[in-house]
C-alpha cells in the first residue's frame, strides 16, 4: 500500500489571496472582503490582538524600519534593574518576620500621617546662591550641633543608609566609650570589596538652626575606629528623622520646624575645601597601604633563607681545612667541627 507524502506548507501568498477573497462567514447578502470582516477584527481584539498591539510586536522582532530619531515621546521601557539590600541584611530571621508584616500590612481606614507631613517645603529664585558652580559636583556639607558643640564639618550624604561618627569625634565632644552600645553589624561602601566594623553604636541629640528657630531629634549613629576628613556623616535615616529635603544645586537643606521651615546652606567655598581635603586624604590613605604592603613584603622575604639551585649553605659546627698541607693552591675542604683534620 502506497503511503501518503505528507503535506507541504500552502504557498507564500496563499493567505493574502484568502484576505482578498469575498468573506465565507458572511454568506448571502455579505458583500465585503474577508481583511474587512469586522466581526473577525473584533475577534482577535478580544484576545488581545489589536493592530496596535501587532505593530509592537512586529517592530520588536524585526525593528522599526523608520527613522530612528528621537520625537521626544515617552521611552518604551524593556527592562527594569533594581539594587537592593541595605541595613536589612543585618536583621535576624524573627526582625525580617516583623518587618514584613508592617510593610505588607492592610490600609488602615483612618491614616496616620507621619509629624511634619503637613509642611510644604519648595525651592525657588529666592534660594538661589549669587553663583551655581558645577552644579551637584560639590558635597553638601552642614554645621549643625551635636551634643552641645557645634560641628562645622557633618557631610549630608542621600546615598549612605547609616548615619556614622568617628571615635576621633566623640573624644572632641567629651564622650566616654563605656557609653557605646553593641553594633548590629558591619557595613560596606568605605573601601571596595572590604567590610568595615563598627566600635558601637550611640544615640546624639542633634540641632538645627538657632536658639530662636530650631529642630532637634535624637539619630543613631554608627561609631568607627578609623580617621575621617569629616566630623560625622548623616545619611538616609537622619533626613528621614529631620524630615528634610535637601538641594545639592544649590547646596541648601530644608525642614520644618514649629515655626515654618528652617534653610540650612552651605558655600561652594567651604565644600570646595572639604572635597579636595577628602580626596587628598583618600590618596595619601592609598599610598600609605601600598607602601606598607611593599614594606611587608620586603620585610616577609628579608626573613626568609636565601637558598639557590646548586649551592648549599654551611651548617652550624663546621670547619675549614686545606687540602694540601701547604696550602699553594688554596683548595679548602669543609668537615664536621668534631673531626680531626686527618
Amino acid at each position: 500500500m502506497e503511503r501518503k507524502r505528507p503535506r507541504g506548507p500552502p504557498e507564500g501568498a496563499i493567505f493574502d489571496k484568502m484576505l482578498k477573497e469575498p468573506c465565507p462567514y458572511h454568506k448571502g447578502g455579505a458583500n465585503h472582503k474577508l481583511e474587512d470582516c469586522r466581526m473577525l477584527k473584533k475577534h482577535f481584539d478580544s484576545l488581545g490582538f489589536k493592530k496596535d498591539a501587532r505593530d509592537d510586536l512586529k517592530k520588536e522582532k524585526y525593528g522599526d524600519k523608520r527613522d530612528d530619531k528621537d520625537d521626544g515621546g515617552f521611552p518604551a521601557v524593556h527592562d527594569w534593574y533594581m539594587i537592593y539590600g541595605g541595613p536589612s541584611t543585618q536583621l535576624t530571621a524573627r526582625q525580617r518576620k516583623r518587618e514584613r508584616r508592617e510593610v505588607f500590612a492592610a490600609r488602615l481606614e483612618v491614616p496616620q500621617y507621619l509629624t511634619w507631613s503637613n509642611t510644604s517645603i519648595t525651592f525657588n529664585r529666592d534660594d538661589h546662591p549669587d553663583k551655581v558652580v558645577a552644579p551637584g559636583i560639590y558635597p553638601l556639607v552642614v554645621d549643625p550641633i551635636i551634643v552641645n558643640t557645634r560641628l562645622s564639618k557633618v557631610l549630608l550624604d542621600g546615598g549612605n543608609s547609616l548615619n556614622i561618627i568617628y571615635l576621633e569625634t566623640l573624644d572632641l565632644l567629651g564622650i566616654n566609650r563605656a557609653q557605646l552600645q553593641p553594633s548590629a553589624g558591619g557595613f560596606h561602601g568605605v573601601v571596595p570589596g572590604k567590610k568595615a566594623l563598627p566600635i558601637g553604636g550611640i544615640d546624639l541629640p542633634v540641632y538645627f538652626g538657632t536658639a530662636t528657630n530650631f529642630r532637634k531629634e535624637t539619630l543613631t549613629f554608627e561609631v568607627v575606629g578609623f580617621r575621617g576628613t569629616y566630623h560625622a556623616i548623616i545619611g538616609r535615616p537622619g533626613y528621614a528623622k529631620f524630615m528634610a529635603i535637601p538641594n545639592y544645586t544649590y547646596l541648601k537643606l530644608k525642614m520644618p520646624e514649629p515655626k515654618g521651615v528652617i534653610t540650612v546652606s552651605s558655600s561652594y567655598e567651604h565644600a570646595y575645601e572639604c572635597d579636595v581635603e577628602c580626596v587628598e586624604y583618600g590618596e595619601a590613605v592609598e599610598s600609605s597601604a601600598e607602601l606598607a604592603s611593599k614594606l611587608e613584603a620586603l620585610a616577609a622575604e628579608a626573613l626568609e633563607p636565601k637558598r639557590h639551585v646548586g649551592s648549599f649553605e654551611p651548617a652550624e659546627g663546621t670547619k675549614r681545612i686545606p687540602l694540601d698541607p701547604d696550602n699553594s693552591d688554596g683548595k679548602v675542604l669543609t668537615i664536621s667541627a668534631d673531626l680531626e683534620p686527618k
